[in-house]
Order: structure tokens, then sequence, then C-alpha cells
């Protein structure tokens, strides 16, 4: 049977790096048998977590938009790829408000994610990961990771500051178009 992994792309950029390199995940995941799904979250209706707790009780988020899609999606997967530019510093808000509201899927099933793979896709313009902010990034999805109980397949980052830099990084590209692969077979 093969796998399902769920790619959410968090740049405001449809065709911006991170997304580029979201995209060579895919590839390599459909390469290798995987039946994949990108979701470009700039383009979706997805509000902030209002922190009502109505989930802990009902195991449904009462906030009604696009995550309403992504959640039977999310649970479903076998694996799932966050792919962001750093923007201030970590992540951006477009992948971290639908993370935040991941709070539903954790209260109703403590366990929704566990044993998931998870792949990080990360594009950033400074000179390297810790100037950049990439490195927060980074801590504060292994912590998340850890909090999750899911496995870390891999992570896909470099300095790419102008639209077009993924491609000329044809060493970045095999590292995403190989994660995608280690993510179709784990």
């Amino acid at each position: 049977m093969s796998k399902s992994i769920v790619i959410l792309k968090g740049s405001p950029r449809e065709r911006g790096n991170s997304a580029v390199l979201a995209d060579q995940v895919a590839t390599g995941a459909q390469e290798s048998g995987a039946q994949v799904e990108s979701f470009y979250l700039h383009g979706m209706d997805i509000h902030p977590c209002d922190g009502c707790d109505f989930c802990i009780e009902t195991g449904v988020c009462v906030v009604k938009d696009d995550m309403q899609k992504l959640y039977p999606k999310l649970l479903a997967a076998d694996a799932i790829v966050l792919a962001s530019p750093i923007y201030w510093f970590t992540y951006s808000a477009q992948l971290k408000t639908c993370i935040d509201r991941w709070y539903a899927l954790f209260n109703y099933k403590n366990d929704a994610f566990k044993g998931k793979g998870m792949g990080v896709v990360l594009a950033y313009g400074d000179t390297d990961v810790y100037t950049s902010g990439g490195i927060n990034a980074i801590h504060a999805f292994e912590t998340m990771f850890r909090f999750l109980q899911v496995e870390v397949v891999g992570w896909v980052y470099g300095s790419l500051g102008d639209v077009g830099d993924a491609q000329k990084h044809p060493e970045l590209m095999n590292k995403a178009f190989q994660l995608g692969m280690k993510l179709a077979q784990s």
C-alpha cells in the first residue's frame, strides 16, 4: 500500500524557494510510489485558534474555515512535510497559524500525530542557518516533534535569497528529492 503524504507550503509566494523545494519532495515521493497532496496555505482561509477549548470536549474545532478540509487529511497522512521561508527569525505566519490549529486534533486524540513521518523544508535569505534565524524554526520544530512523538525523516534548508535561487542549487534540489523518497519508504 502506498504512503500518503501531505505537504503544507507556508510561503506567501506560490513559486518561492521553499515551495520549489517542497515540489521536489513531492516528486521524489511520487516517483517512489507515494500519494502526495500539497496545500498552499497562503491561498487558504485559515483563521487563528480562538483558544476556546471547545475541541477538548467535542474533538471538533468551532472555527469553520479551510482547516476543516485539512484535518482529515492530516489524520490520514503517513507523513507530513512543513515547508516555509524564514521570516523574522522563524517560520512563516501562514504555517504557524495552521500548526496552531492542530491543537484541535491533539485535544481530540493526543496521539493523532504519533509515529507519523515528518520532513521540514526551509529557505532563508541570510548566509547561514544561525544568522538567518532558521535555527529558531528548527528548534521549534524539534520541540514540537518530540512532544507529538513523530519520526523526523529529514531536513532540507539553505540560503536562498532571491526567487529562483532553489533551481540554482542542485544539491538542495537533490536533497529535497531524496527526502521525498525517504518519506515514501519510511
